[in-house]
């Protein structure tokens, strides 16, 4: 089809939103893809609309090919089902929740896990109907508290989310293969970077998952990559044994006047020793309870990690209103020997270690401070932050951190639904076998964003081929002649099979044209310019700014073939 620029929707922007932070953000808006509604919901104009269809078409097509079957769900879905595993108090506030005239319990759906299970207990009776798998493309949402980045963060987002049901083990690590490697050729396809790592499942649960992230600077996930071996997880799924200091003897508790010292960066300052020497205690609580994390004082609490230890209890960091509540608990110089309540340490803070620390007293540590003696440990936990150069939990060498998109996530989940909800079908021997179920999911809506952060150059965006919302950007430069040409290419372009937008504006400078054709980020520019009169076009690699002057029957072979 050829698309006329003249009669599209389409206003594009030479500046970026103030409050746009990513260059997705920024270079979406500015080329009228997309428009945000409000906070967190944003509306998919005719050419973002486009891109959004061809990622579609590319995850349906690959999910079609190893025999899912598309169905399509609800998104305004009952909230007993959520109660019933869990889920409604793990998501918390991210889950939109809402009651109808009669006061039936409502909530928008985040992820289908319990509706798909119920709709095979309704509908599969017998192992001869499994394995199966379904899915579905659909809005999802999640109440954030913060939603920003643009598409990669919203409120409201299109998701594919597939389910594999079967009656065994065996199956599910099948289905589970079946998936990673379709996951591969969708990315590949729509030209993405991207790095598989093992992550945490939080409230999907299950007993292992993966992440399909694309790395990229604005990234809200942290992955480890060991450039050593082919080791890679998110940091929260990074678990190591740490070097544990050895035990010492250093004498009695000798508590320090140490004024102004509320960080660990103006007690090492203070007292002349290095961070590694203290020991920091943050406190959160868990489900209501005040409880201490004891770390070394060069690492940082990772409150993911923390939160997958101890699911499904809810973390917060404590508030003001904690501190004014408990006045044994002194801001800054909290220390954990005599402390009521509850210690949680990482495996450094082992017996025998001795650390400088609060003394629970304004203005006052102790150094000292000995483990098992001066203070026990209920529970060692991984719960650090990984570091740059922190050892590799497979081979010992240095792993190296970067920022990513997390474009999808596979769940090998067991039988936490189905046990839940009692799905059982008739087994090869006659008698009842419970399912095994799989979860996997690509954020559609995000996978855009993704490819504009990875893809994107000075001048806008640069898609790739398969997902660009035209093969061929063809632009006029203004004359009769120029007007002629390019009308007489976008036609047979559209003859040809191909993709075509027309930018046939009247009254907008050629100056204008180029820059919107850069900013726009079809592959293929082919401008009928100065050279119109006698025939010649020039054609023009978006991604690479190589161009060609051709005579017009010579680019339409060029870019027929």
């Amino acid at each position: 089809m050829v698309q006329r620029m003249s009669r599209l929707l389409l206003k594009t922007l030479r500046d970026a939103p103030a409050d746009a932070e990513t260059t997705s953000h920024k270079l979406l808006v500015r080329a009228g893809y997309v428009r945000r509604s409000s906070a967190g919901m944003w509306s998919w104009l005719p050419l973002g609309k486009r891109v959004l269809d061809n990622v579609t078409r590319i995850v349906r097509e690959e999910m079609d090919a190893i025999g899912g079957q598309e169905v399509l769900l609800p998104a305004l879905l009952p909230r007993e089902a959520y109660e019933a595993t869990g889920r409604a108090e793990e998501y918390g506030d991210l889950l939109f929740r809402l009651t109808d005239r009669k006061g039936t319990a409502y909530v928008l759906g985040p992820t289908h896990e319990e509706i798909f299970t119920q709709l095979v207990k309704d509908q599969v009776s017998s192992y001869k109907d499994l394995p199966v798998i379904l899915y579905q493309i659909q809005t999802k949402y999640r109440d954030e508290a913060r939603p920003r980045s643009g598409v990669l963060r919203g409120r409201e987002f299109q998701m594919k989310d597939a389910y594999s049901f079967d009656t065994g083990e065996e199956g599910l690590a099948e289905a589970y293969r079946l998936h990673r490697e379709t996951y591969e050729r969708i990315f590949r396809r729509l030209g993405l970077d991207y790095r598989i790592v093992s992550a945490v499942s939080g409230a999907m649960g299950g007993s292992a998952s993966e992440e399909f992230l694309a790395p990229a600077a604005a990234g809200e996930d942290t992955f480890a990559d060991c450039p050593a071996c082919d080791y890679a997880a998110n940091t929260e799924a990074v678990a190591f044994t740490a070097a544990v200091p050895a035990a010492v003897d250093p004498g009695p508790v000798e508590e320090l006047d140490t004024p102004d010292t509320p960080t660990i960066e103006t007690l090492a300052a203070h007292l002349g020793v290095p961070a590694s020497a203290t020991l920091k205690n943050l406190l959160v609580t868990v489900d209501g309870e005040i409880t201490a994390v004891g770390v070394p004082g060069d690492r940082e609490v990772d409150l993911g990690k923390l939160a997958e230890h101890l699911a499904p209890a809810e973390v917060a960091l404590v508030t003001a209103e904690d501190f004014a509540a408990r006045p044994d608990l002194v801001r800054g110089y909290v220390g954990p020997q005599g402390l009521r309540v509850p210690y949680l340490a990482d495996p450094r803070v082992a017996p025998g270690t001795a650390w400088i620390t609060g003394a629970n007293k304004p203005g006052r540590h102790a150094a000292n401070v000995v483990c098992g003696r001066d203070f026990q440990v209920d529970r060692h936990l991984d719960v650090v932050t990984v570091q740059d150069g922190d050892p590799c939990p497979r081979c010992g060498a240095g792993l190296t951190l970067g920022r990513a998109i997390e474009i999808g996530h596979i769940f090998q989940l067991g039988r936490k639904y189905t046990d839940t909800l009692q799905v059982d079908v008739l087994g090869r021997d006659g008698k009842p076998v419970r399912v095994t179920m799989g979860s996997y999911g690509i954020g559609i809506s995000r996978a855009v964003a993704a490819l504009a952060e990875q893809t994107a150059d000075a001048q806008g965006l640069c898609w790739p081929r398969e997902v660009a919302p035209a093969d061929v950007h063809v632009v006029a430069a203004g004359k009769a002649a120029q007007t002629e040409l390019a009308a007489l290419a976008a036609d047979a372009l559209h003859v040809a099979g191909l993709r075509v937008l027309l930018d046939d504006r009247a009254g907008v400078s050629p100056g204008a044209k180029f820059a919107d054709a850069d900013l726009l980020g079809v592959p293929t520019v082919l401008i009928a310019g100065r050279r119109a009169a006698q025939g010649y076009v020039e054609v023009k690699d978006r991604r690479t700014g190589e161009r060609r002057e051709l005579q017009l029957a010579e680019a339409l072979k060029l870019l027929t073939a």
